[in-house]
């Protein structure tokens, strides 16, 4: 499976990967945030965004976002 998964990979434009990696990105970002919403039911939304920030590049970058704002746990 994996090696037929590289020949369609490798028989994509540069373009085609391009867009792809930016959904997979993009559905593992969706997938996360559904993930600490489940964790974390009584967080709003701008909580579950700033979980996902500091999931994604560490408790200190959200802390710099938000510097006012306690990280909330991911």
């Amino acid at each position: 499976a994996h090696e037929l998964q590289m020949r369609l990979y490798r028989a994509m434009t540069a373009s085609e990967r391009g867009a792809l990696a930016l959904r997979m990105s993009d559905d593992v970002r969706r997938i996360a945030a559904e993930g600490i919403r489940q964790r974390h039911p009584d967080y709003s939304e701008h909580e579950v965004r700033r979980a996902l920030l500091a999931l994604l590049y560490g408790a200190d970058a959200a802390a710099r976002v938000w510097p006012r704002l306690p990280v909330p746990r991911p």
